[in-house]
């Protein structure tokens, strides 16, 4: 079936915290009107997130059936691998840089931009793997910024695992995990092979113990897009359900 399709718009930021241009892809239901207030949901690996998980088409779908709530979706476009690197691994130079980024540059101007809910509930992240990693750290940072939380497949440290046992303002987020079963090696950029499941099992373990919402499955396959795709509507559904 056919639904309304919202539309992309691609927009510019400057980055003061990063000291550069920013792209972001805007996804505005069909629906859009500023008489209504919208829930936003910020993607790391944005470009990925609409062309390789079709989240545009996904959120066309169950909006127009009302399975979930007034949603914006802006992507976040990582420049090259490195990139990506620099900003998303715990212990990338730019890391801290890019959540400082997300919570003090890019909130204030979707909120200026857009008729959002202003509050920590209103706002999402998404990421898959290191893109995940660093929504997780930056939801940790400031729960009181981003409520909602959707991790496929993040990669986990010490770093990481140290964090969110250190977090104790838990009630404040509700999150949805997913990884698969056969993610014991995984090939990273550096053309290593890690094993993702183990610590995010130990990961699981931590996060159950939190007060918010946690949502945690392991589906069948590896570290791929093809699993995280169909994932993207369930995790929807979840965090943003109508």
């Amino acid at each position: 079936m056919d639904f309304p399709r919202g539309t992309i718009e691609e927009l510019n930021l400057f980055s003061y915290s990063l000291g550069e241009e920013m792209t972001l892809l805007v996804y505005l239901p069909s629906t859009f009107s500023s008489l209504y207030k919208y829930t936003v949901l910020i993607a790391q690996d944005g470009r990925d997130y609409f062309q390789l998980g079709r989240i545009g088409r996904t959120a066309d779908e169950l909006l127009a059936n009302q399975e979930v709530e007034n949603l914006i979706i802006v992507g976040v476009p990582y420049k090259s691998v490195e990139d990506r690197k620099r900003k998303y691994h715990p212990n990338g130079d730019q890391h801290e840089a890019y959540i400082r980024f997300l919570a003090h540059e890019l909130v204030p101007f979707l909120d200026e931009e857009y008729p959002t809910f202003q509050m920590g509930m209103g706002r999402g992240l998404i990421g898959d793997s290191l893109a995940a990693t660093v929504s997780l750290m930056a939801a940790l940072e400031y729960p009181n910024t981003f409520g909602h939380i959707i991790l496929q497949s993040p990669y986990v440290d010490e770093k990481v695992l140290t964090s969110a046992k250190e977090f104790h303002d838990t009630g404040l987020l509700n999150i949805y995990h997913t990884i698969g079963n056969k993610e014991t090696e995984v090939k990273t950029t550096d053309y290593s092979k890690k094993d993702f499941l183990s610590p995010n099992r130990e990961l699981s373990v931590i996060l159950k113990g939190h007060k918010g919402t946690y949502h945690y499955s392991e589906f069948e396959g590896g570290h791929y897009w093809t699993h995280w795709q169909p994932d993207i509507k369930l995790a929807l559904k979840k965090l943003f359900a109508k």
